[in-house]
């Protein structure tokens, strides 16, 4: 595992802004159609959710968040669980991206600079860019971007329920509704 910081006391709690719900993921994964060989990056990458459960599915991650409990918090995590192929950044997304010189896959978690991230995905020619947005602006703004990349494929919306109990019976309880914007370069 390479780690561009070292942890200097344990965080106690996960950083806000997550984690990516697991109904959430699932869609995204299969979106993502990750290749053994692929070197993949977790944009805004919060708790480290994505970048544990994409481990086992790629060569090489790029951990990526500006916000320093996030990047600390996914530190201790991997070191936890003992992953060794991610590096973890803790820095802008575009200065880690305009750095790279060659990246599969891309799952966008948070939204700084999204404009300037999609930018950079596009000159990696990524195979496949996953953006997990619930604000419309967010969504809008992908959605322009890519297309202006000729990158956009699809939106799906998901609007998912979860039973709790309620008066001795079970209710379904709707979490809030998140926008899978999928796109990559053209085959």
């Amino acid at each position: 595992m390479d780690t561009e910081h070292m942890t200097m006391c344990p965080l106690e709690k996960p950083p806000t802004g997550g984690p990516t719900k697991d109904e959430i993921l699932a869609i995204a994964l299969q979106k993502l159609g990750l290749h053994p060989d692929d070197i993949f990056a977790d944009i805004g990458c919060g708790t480290g959710k994505v970048t544990i459960t994409t481990s086992p599915l790629v060569s090489e991650i790029h951990a990526i968040d500006v916000r320093e409990e996030a990047s600390r918090w996914t530190e201790q995590e991997i070191i936890r669980l003992n992953i060794r192929n991610v590096t973890i950044h803790h820095k802008d997304a575009v200065e880690v991206l305009s750095s790279l010189e060659k990246l599969d896959t891309a799952f966008v978690g948070g939204s700084r600079n999204l404009t300037d991230v999609l930018f950079h995905l596009a000159r990696l020619r990524v195979r496949t860019v996953v953006i997990s947005a619930v604000l419309l602006e967010t969504l809008n703004s992908a959605i322009k971007t890519l297309q202006e990349y000729e990158m956009f494929h699809e939106v799906i919306h998901i609007q998912v329920s979860k039973s709790m109990p309620l008066a001795g019976g079970i209710m379904l309880k709707p979490i809030d509704p998140v926008y899978l914007i999928i796109g990559g370069r053209k085959e």
